[in-house]
């Protein structure tokens, strides 16, 4: 069954840079354990705010995200698990 359709939420890999948005859901089942538990360390959970802060040089990979007070580095493969909308 698919998702219901919601306009404003996206994958945290999509999102703009410098963009806040809050993370809505995360599909943990898509990663590994060990990046599962990575994330939850990092403080990556529902009703969180993020920011993408840079994209890396190649392949816009990894990621630089702003969770918090703390800036993290994960791949584009983690962060399209993510679900976030509008931090607004």
């Amino acid at each position: 069954m698919n998702a219901p359709f919601q306009p404003d939420v996206t994958s945290l890999d999509l999102l703009t840079v410098g963009t806040k948005a809050r993370v809505l859901s995360v599909d943990w089942a898509s990663l590994e354990e060990s990046e599962a538990c990575r994330l939850r360390h990092f403080g990556f959970d529902e009703g969180v705010v993020v920011e993408p802060l840079h994209l890396g040089p190649f392949g816009r990979d990894p990621i630089a995200i702003r969770v918090g007070r703390m800036t993290v580095a994960i791949r584009r493969r983690q962060a399209c698990a993510i679900r976030v909308t509008s931090a607004a």
